[in-house]
């Protein structure tokens, strides 16, 4: 099927009380697994990339937004409703070429940018990307880092600031920052959910999680519960990826021949491991907010 506007794929999950997850991947195998375990499990889900990733600084070589694109011709043939979200970027260009290239979702990160230059940013990538037809999602707070739990760049979502922010952009969604924390890699965060109650009252747009990989189950269920309506799943997936690719990769030693073990495909393939591993973890991620059986025959 062609891909489903997120709006739409928000909405259902309101209507159905489960979550749609995004399910961030970084290379082909990594994408492969997010729509191996949604067509399984007929789940809707939201696949994607990283655009602060994609064009950090730190990259040895600048990436071409393009070759990640060209897998969202995949998505045409998916049997189960799948948006195409380019994540977390605050690079208006990248948006702008994002767009043409076809991804029909964007989320404006606000980490670096201060609060009035970020509201002006988001309205200019709004007034773009309605015009195509292609939703936008934006953020009021900012979530802490899993090194940094004491970070004094975060900050709570106040509920009064988060409506008038949408009223005043447009944004189709809002992430908030309710004790949700960004690569969380041990332990868990714990979320207030008073707090996240009242954002739902206020704001009338479907509500975001990002952080997802440091939400407990029962943190996942309630916050569904209140009117969260997409989760970001991230760090649990390399996670997942890393250590089955160093569990095959044990049994290589020079000078064995390395054709099975990097591109043909077989059991003895690192990335195959990789993919198979992230799989099941997309499988029990859409199993654990209630996605799963929800995209159709």
């Amino acid at each position: 099927m062609p891909l489903v506007p997120m709006k739409t794929l928000l909405s259902n999950a309101l209507a159905g009380g489960y979550a749609v997850s995004y399910c961030e991947a970084w290379n082909l195998e990594s994408f492969q697994a997010v729509i191996q375990a949604a067509v399984e499990l007929r789940a809707p889900v939201i696949a994607g990339f990283n655009g602060g990733f994609l064009g950090s600084e730190r990259r040895d070589h600048a990436e071409r937004l393009s070759e990640y694109a060209g897998m969202g011709l995949a998505l045409r043939d998916c049997p189960v409703p799948v948006s195409f979200l380019l994540n977390e970027s605050d690079d208006f260009a990248q948006f702008q070429e994002a767009i043409c290239l076809g991804f029909n979702a964007v989320m404006v990160d606000n980490e670096r940018v201060p609060y009035e230059q970020y509201r002006r940013l988001v309205r200019r990538v709004v007034d773009l990307a309605h015009a195509r037809d292609v939703f936008v999602e934006a953020q009021v707070g900012r979530l802490p880092h899993g090194s940094d739990l004491n970070g004094s760049d975060a900050e709570l979502t106040d509920a009064r600031l988060a409506s008038e922010f949408v009223d005043q952009t447009g944004v189709d969604a809002l992430a908030v920052a309710v004790g949700n924390v960004h690569i969380l890699t041990n332990g868990s965060a714990a979320v207030d959910f008073a707090s996240l109650e009242r954002i739902r009252d206020a704001v009338k747009v479907p509500l975001v999680l990002h952080g997802g990989t440091g939400l407990p189950v029962e943190c996942l269920q309630q916050a569904i519960r209140l009117g969260v309506a997409k989760i970001n799943f991230g760090t649990v997936f390399k996670q997942a990826f890393l250590a089955a690719v160093r569990e095959k990769l044990a049994a290589y030693r020079e000078p064995m021949n390395p054709h099975p073990f990097l591109g043909m495909g077989g059991p003895e393939d690192v990335l195959v491991a990789g993919r198979d591993a992230m799989a099941a973890e997309v499988k029990r991620i859409l199993l654990l907010t209630g996605a799963a059986g929800k995209g159709g025959e």
